[in-house]
């Protein structure tokens, strides 16, 4: 049982801490080619500012990799790297936040988002500087931190102290004693480097929707701790726009943001706000990574798109690949499958932004780890069932009417 060839465009994220986008990519082929062998497949493995955004580029833009060893965000150094790209223009570089402060390397034991920290986010952006990036773009995403970029500062140079003038310590869980910033030792070459940052427009600071409340937990936050990030982060806008935003404001002659609320403050446990300060520019992350791609083009000329992430949830149509993928999918009129990890409370709503249908890639309960470590076998499975539902669907004609 065999569907006749079809054009499929798959479309995916990455899994955290398991599969790159690319390699998703190349299990859903692998399932999809065991019942439609001669598929016309056009692999486009998607990334969203988070877990292999500078590798994905760097191979999309014919740059290289650089690697570095930078202050992990537990303070130990940690193995990392940033992307320069090739092409025209100014040397431009990709600053991964994931690959020096992400949540995966967090260990579990460690998972206290008052206590992590971004240092190593302003030692990567001081390296691409040093390359002579004079373009530095920073992906937001799979963040293990929530200092507001805080850390980021202190790096290029800020000094950020208590009511003693003591340099605060690591952390978010310092910021409510955050008193005064002085700029006075920022990197001098950030006034002279176009600093872009790429970000979920949904994620603010502060506010009900603020980042602690919405992601805290997932790092390790219980509520308590939510609420004291919370106040902290309140601080530090405040700080920030009182001592720092204002003067890099000035300098390029744009309108300071509000830094509590606009879009893309709350990136990366606020990193957002913190790299706004000094004159970054928070721009809608596919506005940027996609850029490229010729993505709804290529969406178009498929006759379905299979897109897929770790976990399907309430918090997918907010920003999520498989979101975006459906609505650009559903404005050229072609059907999307999502396929998912996990499916959690509110991932109906995924049906109102494009997506036809969606499934769990998991066969059967199991632990973490296993599940982690067979995510591959498993998607292409998935894949593979999904493609002999719709083999037996072409199979089902309809039923004639009676005659009168």
């Amino acid at each position: 049982m065999t569907l006749r060839p079809h054009r499929i465009a798959i479309a995916p994220s990455g899994f955290k801490e398991s599969l790159s986008a690319a390699r998703v990519a190349e299990a859903i082929a692998t399932g999809v080619r065991r019942v439609i062998p001669d598929a016309d497949l056009d692999l486009i493995p998607l990334v969203d500012g988070g877990e292999g955004t500078a590798e994905a580029l760097a191979l999309a833009g014919g740059g290289r990799l650089v690697p570095v060893t930078a202050t992990g965000p537990v303070g130990d150094p940690v193995a990392s790297h940033f992307a320069l790209l090739g092409g025209p223009g100014p040397l431009t570089a990709v600053v991964e936040m994931a690959a020096v402060a992400g949540l995966a390397l967090v260990p579990p034991d460690r998972r206290h988002p008052g206590a992590t920290t971004t240092y190593g986010v302003g030692e990567l952006i001081r390296a691409a500087l040093d390359a002579g990036a004079r373009r530095i773009l920073v992906g937001c995403g799979d963040s293990g931190t929530s200092d507001g970029g805080a850390g980021a500062l202190q790096a290029l140079g800020a000094r950020l102290t208590d009511r003693h003038g003591r340099e605060l310590r690591p952390g978010g869980g310092a910021l409510h004693e955050l008193e005064h910033i002085d700029p006075s030792g920022l990197d001098p070459r950030l006034a002279d480097a176009e600093l872009l940052v790429a970000c979920n427009p949904y994620n603010v600071l502060c506010g009900k929707r603020g980042v602690a409340r919405v992601f805290g937990p997932q790092k390790g936050a219980t509520p308590a701790e939510v609420e004291l990030l919370s106040a902290g982060l309140e601080r530090l806008a405040a700080v920030l726009t009182r001592d720092l935003a204002p003067a890099f404001a000035r300098a390029s002659g744009a309108t300071a943001l509000d830094l509590r609320t606009a879009p893309g403050t709350g990136a990366s446990g606020g990193l957002g706000a913190g790299l706004a300060s000094v004159g970054a520019r928070l721009l809608p992350r596919y506005d940027v990574l996609l850029d490229g791609l010729d993505l709804d083009a290529r969406l178009a000329r498929a006759d379905f798109v299979i897109t897929a992430e770790g976990a399907l949830d309430h918090q997918t149509v907010r920003g999520k690949i498989p979101a975006e993928v459906a609505r650009r999918a559903q404005a050229a009129g072609v059907p999307v499958l999502v396929l998912a990890g996990t499916i959690g409370p509110g991932a109906q709503d995924v049906r109102a932004v494009g997506v036809d249908a969606y499934s769990a890639i998991l066969p059967a309960p199991m632990t973490l780890v296993e599940a982690i470590g067979r995510s591959g076998e498993f998607l292409a499975d998935a894949s593979e069932r999904a493609m002999r539902i719709m083999a037996l669907g072409t199979r089902l004609a309809p039923v004639a009417p009676l005659a009168a």
